[in-house]
């Protein structure tokens, strides 16, 4: 029986990348360019890369040994690491050096140093987090009440929380007072007023895409990219109304998205190992330029815009028991994947 179960999702994943094969091109001109095995216990979950300070942390949460990674993004190279911190995200402020990470309590920390500043006690389960440069503020996201934390990204006061009407995965935000924070058991889009911590509106996916997991913003043309899981589809809509302009097939599994602004392209990570890049031609022209062969499990991802690489992270697993989406990760076999052209 456990076979037959077996065989069947094996005939449906394949089912499902040979439509998506037909759909979009498989050559391109992005492919892996350099992936690095770190090694180390520990889960993960979001990588984040600090394009200023040219850090990329990678948070190994677990019931032990808890801690961010800190590698040099350039080289790779481990560059220390934050203990303590059982966290699924991180985010950074540049002006102020100032790391976060959804650990509970949040985890401060100075980007220069990695010395903790202080721990931040706040509600609910922290999981994504955004940081917000229109008014330095972090936002702390979580699938229970209260749906959003704000923080002081200079001193690390709360400034409020958030009633997002659902559980929140990725946000964007456009720098001058908007967020927008895809609602994955809702199947919509909130937008926030970044100033008043007040949700403005809902903008409804219209069956185009279920269970958001991926975000991604172009700030110039105001649109939106919202990477689905059911219908696996990249739903395209305008951000100031909630329009939605087109729909895209992306592949399985997706947990991750972003936008790069120097090539005008959108990026989506799954897990079944594919990345798949959407050209924006114009602001209602949009196409799939390519699906990357990554690796399995290889779900969140991170842009590094001075360089045009995008950074994923995954490791290697033993065969999923019945009813689980995944296996064990074998021992030292956690990798940063990068893609570049």
């Amino acid at each position: 029986m456990q076979q037959s179960r077996l065989g069947v999702a094996i005939g449906i994943a394949a089912s499902a990348l040979a439509a998506l094969a037909q759909q979009t091109p498989g050559a391109g001109p992005y492919k892996v360019v350099k992936t690095v095995k770190v090694g180390g216990a520990g889960g993960f979950d979001y990588v984040y890369a600090d394009v200023d300070g040219r850090r990329l942390y990678i948070p190994r949460p677990g019931a032990t040994g808890a801690r961010i990674t800190v590698f040099d993004l350039d080289s790779l190279a481990s560059v220390g690491e934050i203990p303590n911190a059982n966290a699924r995200g991180v985010a950074v402020d540049p002006k102020s050096h100032h790391g976060f990470a959804t650990s509970k309590p949040v985890v401060m920390w100075d980007t220069k140093t990695l010395a903790i500043i202080k721990t931040i006690d706040v509600e609910g389960g922290p999981d994504g987090i955004l940081f917000d440069p229109f008014n330095s503020r972090v936002w702390v996201f979580s699938h229970r009440a209260p749906n959003a934390t704000v923080i002081d990204a200079k001193d690390g006061s709360t400034a409020g929380t958030v009633d997002l009407g659902g559980a929140p995965e990725q946000a964007v935000s456009d720098g001058k007072g908007h967020v927008w924070v895809d609602i994955e058991d809702k199947d919509n889009i909130a937008a926030v007023d970044a100033k008043t911590l007040k949700v403005m509106a809902h903008y409804d996916l219209a069956g185009k895409g279920g269970g958001p997991g991926g975000l991604a913003l172009d700030e110039k043309h105001h649109i939106l990219f919202a990477a689905c899981h059911e219908p696996a589809t990249m739903v395209i809509l305008n951000a100031e109304d909630g329009k939605i302009i087109t729909t895209l097939p992306i592949g399985q599994g997706v947990d991750g998205a972003g936008f790069n602004p120097h090539t005008m392209e959108a990026f989506s990570s799954q897990g079944d190992g594919t990345l798949t890049v959407i050209k924006e031609n114009s602001p209602t022209s949009f196409e799939v330029e390519q699906n990357v062969k990554t690796r399995p499990g290889a779900r969140t991802m991170t842009v590094d815009t001075k360089t045009n690489q995008v950074f994923s992270i995954t490791g290697e697993f033993t065969p999923p028991p019945p009813g689980q989406r995944r296996g064990q990760m074998l021992p030292d076999s956690f990798s940063i994947v990068v893609v570049g052209k």
